[in-house]
């Protein structure tokens, strides 16, 4: 378990990180980009949260535990060396990427089907969620292109890329089942 008695620790200050194998990076590393942008995802949902209720909060705190575990995932590059690391790294896997799938389907079975492109908006966690939906498809924009140049979990992309439709499917949902969507009017101001 991770035990944190001190915040800072000015390792950092000469604009270099840490990652989980204890290599040293930029912290405009790719990686280091990848995997912040994870956590701007996460605290996203924590904002998301503050509207949701019920089951919708509990799968919002399900996804934030596995933005954690994606992080924990993309900061150790080594996927070669995971069989003789001195402890498992943690790596995304595809039953986290199906029950993405199996909910984005419960979601959608409730929806009607869009005639039109929506708006970010409606209910205030609506809005959320879209917010949700947009930094996660920056993060998974930014672990495509780290996985240009470096080995990456397939699993962590395949979730990054589900994510972004559960946002969609769960804004649809919390707009009363699409209901109150905001419709685009293409050339409406004009």
């Amino acid at each position: 378990m991770v035990v944190l008695n001190k915040i800072y620790t000015r390792t950092g200050d000469t604009g270099d990180t840490a990652l989980g194998n204890g290599a040293r990076v930029a912290k405009h590393d790719a990686r280091v980009t990848a995997y912040g942008t994870v956590d701007e995802t996460n605290a996203t949902v924590g904002l998301a949260r503050l509207h949701a209720t019920g089951d919708m909060d509990a799968a919002l705190a399900r996804i934030q535990n596995d933005l954690f575990d994606l992080g924990a995932d993309l900061c150790r590059p080594d996927m070669e060396s995971d069989a003789t690391a001195d402890y498992p790294p943690l790596r995304m896997d595809d039953a986290q990427v199906s029950r993405l799938e199996s909910e984005i389907d419960a979601m959608n079975a409730d929806l009607k089907p869009l005639r039109s492109f929506i708006l970010p908006g409606g209910s205030a966690l609506a809005a959320h969620l879209h917010l949700c939906r947009t930094v996660s498809r920056r993060a998974e924009r930014e672990t495509v292109k780290l996985a240009q140049v470096e080995q990456v979990n397939r699993a962590a992309v395949k979730y990054l890329n589900r994510l972004s439709d559960w946002f969609f499917c769960a804004a649809r949902h919390a707009n009363s089942g699409g209901a109150d969507d905001v419709l685009w009017v293409p050339g409406a101001n004009r």
